[in-house]
């Protein structure tokens, strides 16, 4: 195995190991959210955020961040977004 396949394989292995953590992390805090009391707001003018759509949000945010860092790690090894699209 390469230096850089070997490297890659690591990569893939930490990815791999923080979408089971962030997942873990979705699933407590779904439990959270649905064990606590709804939320209510002392302004009647706002809204009430539901509870799944703020940890939808959450979750969608944490996942983004990590395709930005996706994104850049494989502009920094191979020098484009997509390796081996052109």
């Amino acid at each position: 195995m390469s230096l850089l396949s070997g490297f890659l394989a690591l990569i893939v292995f930490f990815t791999a190991v923080l979408i089971a953590y962030l997942t873990k992390q979705f699933q407590n805090e779904n439990l959270n959210y649905l064990t606590s009391n709804l939320m209510t707001n002392s302004n009647t003018k706002v809204k009430t955020i539901e509870k799944e759509k703020v940890v939808a949000e959450t979750l969608n945010g944490r996942f983004a961040m990590l395709g930005l860092i996706a994104a850049v790690g494989a502009y920094l090894t191979t020098g484009q977004i997509i390796p081996g699209f052109v």
